[in-house]
């Protein structure tokens, strides 16, 4: 759908600016763009990679295992259900303790493991439990400490103060994150009833 949506959009683009006799302008836009695009993903795959050395450190020298352990009161009374499986909450621990960090993608792998636990002890295999439910929602607006992917794209493009932004992502992270979490609570009780 989103291919159809972008191909639209670029077809129009270049029907208007033959329309108005400004193509030369349009095709100098595309050139550009197609530069930027690419010192884009230049910039943010050299975020990655740095994120992504320091998480094998971090595993290496034992300090995610710290943050995990650090994290575990909260991963148990978030999972309850969890409390037999070690390693499942290691992992969960693991992947939140990223997120926090502002990891972003480099905690992907870290939340792929988190799930693979999940789904190994998942009694159903065709329907999410419900400590996979919450792992995805906390996953997806988990708080961030540090929004290293923002301030890249900030310093980018000559922000005066990249980390500016920090303060109203955290009112903004804890608050998706109270809600988020709460409505799956809800949604989690409500399925424990019906099933």
């Amino acid at each position: 759908m989103m291919n159809y949506i972008w191909g639209g959009i670029m077809v129009v683009s270049v029907l208007s600016g033959i329309a108005t006799n400004r193509i030369d302008q349009v095709s100098q836009s595309i050139l550009s763009g197609a530069t930027q695009a690419v010192e884009l993903c230049v910039t943010l795959l050299g975020m990655l990679v740095l994120w992504g050395g320091l998480t094998e450190i971090m595993q290496v020298s034992g300090l995610s295992d710290l943050l995990g352990k650090l994290l575990s009161p909260v991963v148990k009374w978030l999972f309850p259900e969890l409390k037999y499986h070690n390693k499942a909450r290691n992992a969960i621990a693991l992947s939140m303790a990223a997120n926090v960090l502002g990891l972003g993608n480099a905690a992907t792998p870290l939340g792929l493991k988190a799930m693979d636990e999940l789904q190994q002890i998942n009694r159903n295999s065709y329907v999410a439990s419900n400590s996979m439910v919450t792992f995805v929602v906390l996953n997806s607006v988990s708080i961030q400490l540090i929004p290293t992917g923002l301030a890249v794209l900030r310093n980018k493009y000559h922000s005066a103060a990249p980390m500016e932004v920090m303060i109203p992502i955290w009112v903004v992270s804890i608050i998706s994150v109270v809600v988020g979490v709460g409505l799956a609570f809800l949604l989690n009780r409500r399925r424990k009833r019906h099933d």
